[in-house]
């Protein structure tokens, strides 16, 4: 039985499968063909943290591919404290065929994992954000047609989202560079990790945003404070002043590059308005590919 717990546990060769299914499936729904292949199957999202695309895009992706999808709070399901997470794991994966959870902690995440009886995915946690990354993936290859001699220049913090991007970069063979300001790039040991996780990784930090996109195919920026770092906003809008996606940043890179952001947006702040709705923009598309990525990866891991 497969998790999805990070990509630090997926090779570019399944990473390679789960993208060309997406991609098969995707072409199929456009087409109007949407094949029943999780009939009588139930997916089930537990979530610690608000979303509206990942629980959408799950919800969506069961439904087209004939399952159905249930819902519960991190309250709902008792992991506030009324049961142990040990006991809600072992329950909630005897009504499930898979399991999709959206916590703080990673450590939660992967204790689901060791005792689910269903496959577990990974729809966010403080430290891994791996649905987001392979649906990354997946909108560069459309976009380009392949992800080979591409860079990635992902301008801010080096969050879960950047961290999962860096772990996916250099499983494909994607260069990849951070452009944070002092302070807030990767720490050392997510980069003792990767180096020892993926020796072949393509990264680079430079602080200065307008150096780190001359060569970008890809700009990618993230909200400077994420869930639970709001104490922090004020202190980070001050830091990542100088790292605002704009319409300048966007002029120093090359006419053929691209602008993606996962979502939520604050704009005005990490990207203007004239670059997120701007013709550079593949955000949207970006958006829809997270419930064709979750269809890829749903047949993927239950077999089908």
């Amino acid at each position: 039985m497969r998790h999805l717990t990070s990509l630090l546990e997926v090779t570019a060769e399944e990473i390679g499968e789960i993208l060309d299914l997406a991609s098969s499936l995707k072409t199929a729904a456009v087409g109007g063909d949407r094949p029943s292949r999780l009939g009588g199957r139930v997916l089930t999202q537990i979530f610690e943290k608000p979303s509206l695309r990942t629980r959408a895009s799950f919800d969506a992706a069961m439904a087209q591919l004939g399952g159905s999808s249930q819902f519960f709070s991190a309250d709902d399901a008792g992991l506030g404290g009324r049961e142990s997470v040990e006991d809600v794991a072992r329950v909630i994966s005897g009504y499930s065929d898979v399991l999709v959870l959206r916590t703080f902690s990673q450590q939660t995440i992967e204790r689901f994992a060791e005792l689910s009886s269903c496959p577990v995915i990974n729809a966010l946690s403080d430290d891994r954000h791996p649905c987001q990354a392979l649906t990354d993936l997946l909108t560069i290859r459309e976009t380009f047609g392949d992800l080979a001699a591409r860079r990635l220049v992902f301008v801010g913090d080096g969050n879960n989202v950047a961290k999962s991007l860096a772990i996916a970069c250099g499983r494909v063979g994607l260069s990849m560079t951070l452009s944070a300001p002092d302070g807030y790039e990767f720490d050392n040991e997510f980069l003792e990790l990767l180096a020892v996780a993926v020796p072949d990784a393509d990264l680079v930090v430079e602080t200065d945003p307008m150096a780190a996109v001359a060569e970008a195919d890809v700009i990618y920026t993230d909200v400077w404070a994420s869930m639970g770092q709001e104490s922090e906003k004020s202190e980070r809008e001050s830091a990542f002043a100088g790292h605002q996606v704009n319409a300048r940043l966007m002029a120093a890179a090359p006419e053929t590059c691209r602008f993606m952001h996962d979502l939520p947006a604050r704009r005005g702040l990490e990207v203007t308005d004239e670059v997120i709705d701007g013709p550079q923009s593949v955000v949207f598309t970006q958006a829809e590919n997270r419930m064709h990525l979750a269809k890829g990866l749903l047949l993927w891991l239950l077999g089908e």
